[in-house]
């Protein structure tokens, strides 16, 4: 027997604690020691073995952020935690976008408030002109040009006119042609906020706290000064142990609610921007079309910005945290901001406001359905072990509370087959009173009906975890991507026919990649195959090095409209259809399409972990699959179930051209988990036996507890259509006595519910089956069944939304109910 496998199936059954959830933690209320300790010790309970620490609105105004109060009660949550061997992030803000300290940064020098430049347009006429300047506050010019215009939003970029001005105003006389304008581009502050912890500091509110200058490394300074050197000054002793990192969160450099129109600067940036490559007159370009340059300065000019973030915010808060043995986490503004994670020692992204989910083919389409590869690939060719990814918030489809089970389940598997490792529900909140109850909803936590059987899902998120950690993806596919856009369109087939892929950063191929024997290497990974979408957004320095990845054998791809085919430079493939593209590299790669028969709905990622093979199986639609997986990889192969952690053989063929099918199926919402051992002789193929089924109808006339009295309901139906029930938001236990004769003779029982809204608690003959938070509610009842008489008792308890916010979400035991026995033909 293979001990680094039996060692394996142990982590797996019992993964170690670091894998937990690590929630966001919403402190939005007024706080006490006790109530700290007993959610702590309620988290732990449930397997929670970490958190994160989130100062949030509701906060109250007796401990101040930042506060003595307020971090002597930070202290006993890390001391507890430390007590229990759990983990803490810690979150720099109150509350977010980072970088401000609540507006501290701000209070402590005014000069530190977030700034940009806004364009101000003067008309002209035939005759010389004189414009004063009308600068307000902290205001100094930049630019004055005169641009002839073409339209009201366009301009003529070759002919603008750089003006000479003194302290007063520009004078200008037009050309005789034209229409012209004299600009003034103006480095001003943005008035942008950050949504505050207090009540009263939210969003458009008189006390939401300004947010800072990120560009500003002095500003940057004066933040980690406040936040990040408060926290350590009072939690020293627990830095690189209990603590294990800082959560930053998706500056923003404008701040919330800015002044309209302006782009992100700040003080004294004009050199800068001229020593990246750009040139003074191409700032009107920010504002107004240009023909085909307007592209490039624009792409230009974020570099420029990006790069300046890059070095003065992210640098800074890694290099002090990795100074104090932490690592920095947390993640940028955008979904495929994959270039802002370089200084991240934990990569992360976000899953919110559902721009990802199971409908309208939102889990392949559009930039949000990148980020779970985002924040992997980061790490995979970073050589960054974990990374990241706050998920659940503001998720609900119908209404804020509608989020349920079956969904968090469907963005856990989402993530997971992606390749994160480090999971971060939004949120669980210290208090859930009056408003803070509708604060970026739902609660994902105690405050929520799945809460008693939370423990499923963090040992799932651990098991999970552990396997996408320490292990490294088989992808021999490469999509090319820029340091801001990852393409989705051309990973979309990819994703549909199970052809495993990694994003690689174009920075990365020149320095950190090596070509050689015929493919890219970079830390593990080896890619034989890369793919470009979009080959104009290739910086022309790279296309030296894809020549030398072609001459030496590879596969370039590049997908090309039929108006811009080329000529053939140095032998790489154009193709006018992503779609063509499977074909392609089955045919290259010399490999047989994963799944017999096809389905654009499963994902697979294979991982080696300690040489043991993993085929990680992902239903993301929403009717099951039955068919085989065929490999060239044999051996001893199981399949393992990581919701159950239960371990089974797996149903084989071997054959002669030396490949293995492996027979499988997967419900929706279901992640099954195939593992070979290449070192063991693969099992032989079992013959099933021939199993016919007999089905028992059992939908009609349940008796149902928990409406006033209890009645019989002849037929089943959502209990949202009866009087009074509209809104109800609780548990209903459903009632029924049915007679079954000769259970023995059966192979095996089960028992299909049929619909059900959410979460159902089973028991036949007074034993508890168990629970099941999303369909199918199926569940084995062999061993509970008896001859004669059983009696069936079904809770069902259904969303908070109905009572939350007003919905009538179907609800309750809706069926049909059957009973099914396979027997022996």
């Amino acid at each position: 027997m293979n001990n680094i496998l039996e060692d394996l199936k142990q982590q797996f059954i019992d993964p170690p604690q670091e894998f937990s959830p690590i929630p966001f933690w919403f402190w939005n209320d007024e706080l006490s020691k006790e109530e700290i300790i007993r959610q702590i010790h309620d988290f732990h309970s449930k397997e929670v073995n970490g958190f994160v620490i989130h100062p949030r609105m509701g906060l109250s105004r007796k401990t101040p952020y930042l506060s003595d109060a307020y971090m002597e009660l930070v202290e006993v949550a890390v001391s507890e935690a430390a007590n229990l061997e759990m983990s803490i992030i810690l979150y720099d803000e109150g509350m977010y976008p980072s970088g401000s300290a609540c507006g501290k940064v701000v209070q402590q020098n005014s000069e530190y408030a977030s700034r940009g430049i806004r364009m101000e347009e003067h008309a002209c006429g035939r005759d010389e002109i004189r414009i004063s300047f009308d600068l307000g506050n902290g205001e100094e010019i930049v630019s004055v040009q005169a641009v002839l215009k073409l339209s009201e939003d366009t301009i003529a970029y070759e002919s603008t006119i750089l003006l000479d001005f003194d302290q007063d105003g520009v004078s200008f006389k037009p050309p005789e042609v034209g229409l012209w304008s004299v600009l003034f581009i103006i480095d001003t502050f943005s008035r942008g906020t950050i949504r505050g912890v207090h009540l009263g500091q939210d969003d458009g509110e008189p006390d939401a706290p300004l947010a800072a200058d990120l560009l500003n490394p002095n500003a940057v300074q004066a933040f980690i000064t406040l936040t990040h050197e408060r926290y350590y000054e009072r939690l020293r002793a627990y830095f690189g142990n209990t603590i294990f990192a800082f959560f930053t969160d998706e500056p923003d450099l404008l701040g919330r609610g800015h002044r309209q129109g302006l782009k992100p600067w700040t003080r004294k940036f004009l050199n800068e921007f001229l020593a990246f490559g750009n040139k003074e007159h191409d700032l009107p370009v920010l504002w107004f079309d240009a023909g085909e340059v307007a592209r490039n300065i624009r792409s230009n000019y974020e570099t420029t910005i990006r790069n300046r973030l890059a070095r003065t915010y992210y640098k800074q808060l890694a290099d002090w945290c990795e100074k104090h043995k932490i690592g920095l986490t947390g993640h940028p503004a955008a979904s495929d901001d994959i270039g802002l994670l370089e200084h991240f020692h934990i990569p992360g992204q976000d899953v919110v406001w559902r721009y990802i989910a199971p409908e309208d083919d939102k889990a392949l389409t559009g930039a949000h359905s990148t980020m779970g590869k985002c924040s992997a690939d980061s790490a995979r060719h970073r050589s960054k072990r974990r990374n990241l990814n706050e998920c659940f918030g503001v998720c609900g489809k119908e209404s804020g509370w509608a989020l349920n089970a079956d969904n968090m389940k469907w963005y856990l598997d989402w993530l997971f087959v992606r390749g994160v490792n480090l999971i971060s529900p939004h949120a669980f909140y210290y208090s859930i009173r009056d408003e803070r109850r509708d604060e970026r909803p739902p609660d994902v936590g105690p405050n929520n009906i799945w809460w008693p059987e939370y423990s499923k899902f963090s040992r799932y998120i651990k098991r999970m975890s552990w396997l996408m950690t320490d292990s490294v993806n088989a992808a021999e596919v490469a999509v090319l991507a820029q340091a801001d856009h990852l393409p989705w369109e051309i990973a979309k087939p990819l994703y549909e026919n199970q052809i495993e892929f990694n994003y690689l950063e174009e920075e990365l191929l020149d320095g950190f990649c090596q070509i050689e024997k015929g493919e890219i290497r970079i830390v593990k990974q080896c890619y034989k195959v890369l793919l470009i979408e979009n080959s104009d957004l290739v910086k022309p320095a790279i296309w030296p090095i894809l020549e030398s990845f072609v001459n030496q054998g590879c596969l370039l791809i590049e997908i090309i409209t039929e108006e811009d085919m080329r000529t053939n430079e140095f032998g790489q493939l154009r193709l006018s259809n992503a779609n063509e593209i499977p074909e392609v590299l089955v045919n290259f790669l010399e490999k047989k399409p994963l799944l017999q028969p096809a389905s654009p709905s499963i994902r697979i990622s294979q991982v080696s972990k300690e040489d043991i093979n993993f085929y990680v199986i992902v239903n993301e639609g929403e009717t099951p699959y039955n068919g085989s997986l065929c490999t060239e990889l044999i051996g001893r192969t199981e399949m393992w179930q990581p919701w159950t952690g239960t371990l089974d053989k797996a149903q084989t063929e071997v054959f002669a051209e030396g490949c293995q099918s492996i027979n499988f199926s997967i419900e929706r919402r279901e992640c099954l988990i195939i593992v070979i051992d290449q070192s063991q002789e693969a099992l032989q193929l079992e013959i099933q036996d021939n199993l016919m089924t007999e089905t028992l109808d059992i939908s009609d006339n349940w008796h149902i507890l928990g409406t006033d009295g209890g009645e019989e309901f002849p037929v089943l139906l959502s209990w949202t259509e009866l009087e009074g029930m509209e809104h109800f938001s609780g548990a209903i236990i459903y009632k029924k006595i049915f007679e079954f004769t000769e259970p023995l003779k059966y192979k095996g029982i089960q028992l299909d519910l049929g619909d059900a809204h959410e979460m159902v608690r089973l028991w036949i003959n007074g034993i508890e089956v168990g629970v099941r938070m999303w369909k199918p509610y199926l569940f084995d009842i062999t061993q509970q069944m008896k001859q004669g008489l059983n009696e069936i008792q079904v809770e069902v308890t259904n969303s908070l939304a109905n009572l939350y916010d007003g919905q009538s979400k179907p609800s309750g035991l809706i069926g049909p109910v059957r009973i099914m026995a396979t027997f022996n033909n």
